[in-house]
């Protein structure tokens, strides 16, 4: 991958997490990294459609998974995908969580923490 290949990814999503939606300008203090939404060992290419922007945070826990367990329907449903699914028509944010609107958002919302303590210490904060 090449650094003008991971410039364009970072101006792509805006410099934001591309699963949670924090800001790199907020969150100063990491680097984000580019991830492949669809892993390397599972076939996964450094194709800038398989390449996403994530926090430390999203990219680590969302490790290798393309799928996940829907909380509410226990089924077992892909995860987000930032170059196939529009992020409003699977998450909404009320007040600081993140809400999963589909199978896909809830499974994505737990999968990646995205409601942890932390996290939403982060976002109170960006609303101040």
């Amino acid at each position: 991958m090449t650094n003008a290949d991971k410039q364009y990814v970072r101006d792509r999503a805006n410099h934001c997490c591309e699963y949670c939606r924090l800001s790199q300008l907020v969150a100063s203090y990491v680097r984000f990294q580019i991830e492949h939404i669809r892993a390397k060992q599972h076939h996964g290419t450094d194709e800038l459609d398989n390449l996403a922007l994530a926090c430390p945070r999203c990219n680590r826990f969302k490790g290798t998974n393309l799928t996940a367990i829907d909380p509410e329907t226990q089924e077992i449903t892909q995860i987000f995908h930032p170059r196939q699914h529009v992020w409003s028509d699977h998450f909404a944010l009320i007040g600081i969580e993140i809400i999963g609107l589909t199978s896909i958002g809830r499974c994505t919302v737990e999968l990646l923490h995205m409601n942890d303590e932390e996290r939403l210490r982060v976002r109170e904060a960006m609303l101040e």
